[in-house]
Formats: C-alpha cells, sequence, structure tokens
C-alpha cells in the first residue's frame, strides 16, 4: 500500500489526532468519505456533474416546502 505500513498510519493517525482533536475527527472522515463516494459515482457513471452540496443545505431543502 505505497510503502505505508502500520506503524506509519498509526504515526500518522495521531498527528491528525493532535492537531484537529478528537471531536473533529468524525466530521473530516465524514467529509473524507463523501469525497471518495463523490469521486467513484463520477467515475462510474455517464452522467459528468457532480454533487457538491452539504448535508446542511440538503436538510435546509427537505425542510422548505
Amino acid at each position: 500500500m505505497f510503502g505505508i505500513g502500520l506503524p506509519e498510519l498509526l504515526i500518522i493517525l495521531f498527528i491528525v489526532l493532535i492537531i484537529f482533536g478528537a471531536s473533529r475527527l468524525p466530521e473530516i472522515g465524514s467529509g473524507l468519505g463523501q469525497g471518495i463516494r463523490n469521486f467513484r459515482k463520477a467515475f462510474k457513471s455517464e452522467d459528468k456533474t457532480i454533487d457538491i452540496t452539504s448535508e446542511k443545505e440538503l436538510e435546509e431543502k427537505e425542510k422548505k416546502p
């Protein structure tokens, strides 16, 4: 996996934890997951548009009649 082993991944995770704090890690993971999901979706689909709306914007659209 690109020459990165378990010890290197743990060091990177520890540095990220120190920089961003434990409370921000779920947000970062969610954003990273959405980015990867959108990338895969764009790669597979014939439609070349990518949805970049945030979850908050989607919730606001659902609340409005």
